[in-house]
């Protein structure tokens, strides 16, 4: 889960891992981020074209996505989730604190410290969230 500086809560998930076996709370609305379609899941969720380890094949879409899940996460529990949970579900996540207010140059450094320290894997990933401010 990353808390962002607003209070909004959106949580990161690898999709490779189950959902918790206790039935616990699932999202409203999720974003996945695959280079292929996702399976389907039972609430609303938006697929955005995006292979592993490099950046998203829409750059206006992904701004238009994950501004949506930041607008969203507002009031609803919101999801952003790739195959492994790291390099584009960081790279997105950090997009999203850039849209929360946090400076380009330290969204990075800012999931690496309060979602994953292996988040954002490549540096053309490091380098879109950088320039996802302009």
């Amino acid at each position: 889960m990353l808390c962002l500086p607003s209070g909004r809560l959106i949580r990161g998930r690898a999709m490779r891992r189950p959902l918790p076996a206790d039935g616990g709370p699932v999202p409203a609305y999720a974003v996945h981020l695959l280079g292929g379609q996702p399976p389907p899941v039972p609430w609303e969720a938006r697929w955005l074209r995006w292979p592993d380890f490099w950046l998203p094949t829409d750059r206006a879409e992904a701004r238009s996505v994950l501004t949506e899940a930041w607008r969203r996460s507002a009031e609803e529990r919101v999801e952003i989730a790739c195959f492994g949970g790291r390099g584009r579900t960081g790279t997105a996540l950090a997009c999203v604190a850039v849209l929360d207010g946090v400076p380009p140059g330290e969204a990075v450094a800012y999931v690496r410290r309060h979602y994953d320290r292996h988040a954002v894997e490549t540096p053309w990933q490091r380098a879109y969230v950088r320039r996802f401010g302009t």
